[in-house]
């Protein structure tokens, strides 16, 4: 373990590159970070040293990432001190990257983005990455998305969708296209949401809350219901958490991650209420279950399952 002098900019880089914080670290890293705002400066060009002498490493394949060379503290000084303007030159390796990620139906998928922050995208969706300059943008295409940030007070953390904006530094929380709006979940820190051209009306929530914001109307209508955040982002481990809500609203998600539907052929079986905790991806025992909870038939015609009441 490095003595208390040397956890400089260029021991951060060097740790930092070389895989996730523990808790303990992370906190220590928090508070050198907060002793003087020129020390994230100084990360940013020690990183960007690392990145222009290993600027390949990131597209190598698995086997080679198993066998990257190790880069030393002194290699990193000698370099800095070589050349500011080299290391600057390699930031820009680090962080101004564009980047795309997709998923398919059914499909949950977790994304290292260049900043050190992660993406958990849900079925079917899109994310569009521009860090550049001095912020972190993302778009959301479609579909839904989860994101712990990575710490950064220069850099802040912007989602987009539609006219929708939301900003953390160093939070956790998802943003979900619907139509015509956008439900933000925060499990994490604090966000600040608001509607493209209605700056003045922005809202800040906390961990626990939950947000729909209507694109376009400037509303933002918030909401802490943790129990129910906690419900909703149960996607995360390929589930689905019921408390009451009907079979209406729990086909509709089930469907989000099927091509084969489910169709609920009476409206009275659809205001059934259902709780209890269901795997995504298994659209016939879904079936089954409601079937057996609400005294209801299921036919499936190998393209189709209806649901219908016995009534």
């Amino acid at each position: 373990m490095l003595s208390a002098p040397e956890k400089d900019a260029e021991y951060w880089a060097i740790r930092l590159e070389n895989g996730p914080l523990d808790a303990s670290e992370e906190a220590e890293f928090d508070a050198w970070l907060e002793v003087d705002e020129r020390r994230s400066g100084a990360l940013l060009r020690a990183q960007g040293a690392l990145a222009y002498l290993n600027r390949g490493r990131a597209l190598h394949s698995a086997h080679a990432r198993q066998h990257r060379p190790v880069v030393t503290r002194r290699g990193i000084l000698a370099f800095v001190g070589g050349g500011i303007a080299a290391a600057t030159a390699g930031a820009f390796l680090l962080f101004d990257r564009t980047q795309s990620f997709t998923t398919r139906i059914g499909e949950v998928r977790q994304v290292a983005l260049s900043d050190g922050s992660t993406a958990t995208l849900n079925t079917d969706s899109r994310l569009l990455v521009d860090f550049h300059g001095r912020e972190r943008r993302i778009a959301l295409a479609s579909g839904e998305a989860w994101f712990q940030v990575a710490h950064d007070r220069t850099r802040p953390f912007i989602v987009e969708t539609g006219k929708v904006r939301v900003r953390a530094v160093g939070t956790a929380f998802s943003v979900r296209l619907r139509n015509g709006s956008a439900d933000v979940l925060v499990t994490e820190g604090v966000v600040e949401t608001w509607i493209e051209g209605h700056e003045a009306e922005k809202v800040r929530f906390a961990a626990g809350c939950r947000a729909q914001v209507t694109d376009g109307s400037g509303g933002v209508v918030t909401a802490p219901d943790p129990a129910r955040v906690g419900r909703a982002l149960s996607w995360r481990g390929g589930q689905l958490a019921l408390d009451g809500e009907t079979v209406d609203f729990a086909v509709e998600e089930i469907n989000r991650y099927n091509r084969k539907k489910i169709i609920v052929d009476s409206p009275r079986l659809g205001h059934e209420p259902l709780v209890g905790y269901f795997r995504t991806n298994e659209p016939e025992k879904f079936s089954s279950a409601v079937a057996a909870l609400t005294n209801a038939h299921v036919i499936d015609d190998g393209t189709q399952i209806h649901l219908v009441s016995a009534d």
